[in-house]
């Protein structure tokens, strides 16, 4: 298995990648809001994606159809956006990946429509939690299963299940490369890090079991017993000595840009 060092020169343009991705979830927020229906937000994603030089990395990727993934509520990823209006209380992921200069940046987020239930807020915040734990284990040195393991067992500790069939991955470039990164798993295990790698940690987690089902359109996936699902994701460059989050928001202020370890 090959996985890509990436050189300086890459790197600066995984940096420009990375904030421009970050720059439209932070766009989008004030349009999320009951009434609103994701192709609405969807059209306002892409109308900024491209305003800025870039192309949404979706839109007929494999054939998808649109330019961002909403996944509301019991959907746990790729939510196709529609007709469907948001309502009072829905959670929802928005996905965003954008290509920019031939690199791609790739992060999401969870969004309350209004004010969230007492369970939802609370798997929305400990999905959030379980990401923020693994980023700040990311350095040299370090296998894949080493935070793996923390995601899996500060959700399960929580009484939440992990989803098993999708993953973290590789990212340049290609949109999709290797290694893949999984959300559970053992320590000691998997593929070391080494500096140069950039790929992005996503952990779903369902309130219920952690069991999915794929639905006819080929992409929406859904929780089988109907729970409530949640995901975050971040673009990370392994450096050096630690990492750094390439998809950052300015509103994330208890996660550090670059994190140095210097041990």
């Amino acid at each position: 298995m090959s996985i890509s060092i990436k050189t300086p020169e890459e790197i600066e343009k995984m940096r420009a990648a990375g904030r421009l991705a970050a720059s439209v979830l932070e766009m989008i927020g004030e349009h999320v809001k009951p009434g609103v229906t994701t192709e609405e937000l969807d059209k306002i994603c892409h109308d900024y994606i491209v305003a800025h030089n870039a192309y949404p990395a979706p839109l007929n990727y494999h054939g998808f159809p649109k330019s961002i993934c909403t996944s509301v509520n019991h959907c746990v990823c790729h939510g196709i956006p529609g007709p469907k209006k948001l309502k009072e209380g829905d959670i929802m992921n928005i996905d965003v990946t954008v290509k920019l200069d031939g690199y791609h940046g790739d992060t999401s987020k969870m969004f309350m429509v209004g004010k969230p239930s007492i369970l939802a807020d609370r798997l929305v915040r400990t999905t959030q939690e379980s990401l923020y734990r693994a980023i700040k284990m990311v350095k040299p040195g370090i296998r894949l299963g080493d935070f793996a393991e923390v995601i899996q067992k500060f959700a399960e500790q929580h009484n939440y299940s992990i989803v098993r069939e999708y993953c973290g991955h590789g990212i340049g470039a290609v949109f999709h490369e290797e290694p893949q990164i999984l959300h559970y798993g053992k320590a000691g295990t998997g593929e070391v890090l080494e500096p140069g790698m950039c790929f992005t940690i996503e952990p779903m987690l369902n309130a219920g079991k952690r069991h999915t089902k794929l639905m006819k359109d080929g992409w929406t996936v859904l929780t089988k017993d109907r729970s409530l699902s949640a995901q975050w994701e971040h673009t990370l460059l392994v450096t050096e000595d630690g990492v750094e989050v390439l998809t950052l928001r300015e509103e994330e202020t208890d996660l550090p840009r670059v994190i140095h370890h210097s041990d």
